[in-house]
């Protein structure tokens, strides 16, 4: 989490904690486990939507829809549309997407080093 001494100097969109900075709602689109999956997914491939919907087991055609378009308005997922009949629709990271890629990959890292403690914690909690 960003902390007081760091934000000092930066716009108040930068600011994490205020309900309504850019930074609050670019963490909020971004933080869900579709858009991860996704970001997660692509890697450094270039896929379709249907390859894109195949390696994200349970994503509807809806959600892949609506996660694709706001990775691709925040500037993470480049769409391109080449002009065939029906039309080839392929998805890639952009420069910012595999950046957050990184930040993607520790958290799937962190989830396996973590999950026997977790699994164990759940079975605690829910006795």
């Amino acid at each position: 989490m960003v902390t007081k001494q760091l934000l000092q100097g930066l716009p108040e969109d930068a600011d994490l904690r205020r309900a309504d900075s850019l930074a609050r709602e670019i963490f909020s689109d971004v933080a869900n486990k579709w858009a991860l999956l996704i970001i997660e997914t692509l890697g450094d491939e270039t896929l379709r939507f249907s390859a894109l919907r195949d390696g994200v087991e349970g994503i509807s055609h809806k959600m892949l829809t609506q996660n694709l378009r706001m990775l691709e308005r925040n500037g993470l997922v480049e769409r391109k549309v080449h002009p065939t009949v029906p039309p080839r629709v392929e998805y890639t990271l952009t420069e910012a997407g595999r950046g957050l890629r990184a930040t993607v990959d520790g958290m799937c890292e962190w989830t396996h080093r973590h999950l026997g403690h977790i699994e164990a914690s759940r079975r605690r909690f829910d006795a």
